[in-house]
């Protein structure tokens, strides 16, 4: 038995033979979306529009139902998504503190704190101070990523016991 040649993917120009072939490939793709559906126990929906613009559908359970879960799906897709970028913008705030916190090693092995100036400790004490606001800053979206919750007034209160200014920008201490 011969074997059928290769079918070259264009455009049919005959309207009539395009209209023919519409029809038989459309009945081809009905029964596979079926045969799918009914082998695999897949939830198979399908629509398709003539060129006419007539509906065709083939749905193995309801058309709504399929279309509201393929909603949640794509919702959650785009969840993922936002994860991946919260996640990478805080691996970037993690290279930030890191650096930082070399460059703090470094001062403290370059230079002694006893002859250091009024200036190089400001610097330092600045340094310092942009760190662990860094790291209480992410403290503080951990703990609310995991569930757990800090309410303003522990945080007000833990600054004032470290003698540093409060992270929480509504805060009305103004510590």
């Amino acid at each position: 038995m011969p074997r059928r040649g290769v079918v070259e993917l264009r455009r049919i120009e005959d309207k009539v033979s395009r209209q023919v072939r519409f029809s038989k490939r459309r009945a081809g793709l009905f029964k596979k979306a079926f045969e799918l559906s009914l082998l695999c126990d897949a939830e198979v929906s399908l629509l398709v529009f003539s060129p006419a613009g007539k509906l065709y559908e083939y749905a193995s359970a309801s058309i709504e139902d399929t279309y509201d879960r393929y909603q949640q799906f794509a919702g959650a897709e785009t969840t993922v998504n936002e994860d991946q970028n919260r996640n990478d913008n805080q691996d970037e705030a993690s290279l930030d503190l890191q650096s930082q916190v070399k460059e703090i090693a470094t001062w403290s092995v370059q230079n002694n704190a006893e002859e250091s100036d009024a200036n190089e400790l400001e610097q330092l004490e600045n340094l310092l101070r942009n760190a662990l606001r860094e790291t209480r800053s992410k403290k503080m979206l951990g703990t609310q990523n995991s569930g757990g919750s800090t309410s303003s007034a522990q945080n007000c209160k833990e600054s004032r016991d470290h003698g540093t200014r409060c992270p929480d920008l509504n805060c009305a201490s103004g510590e």
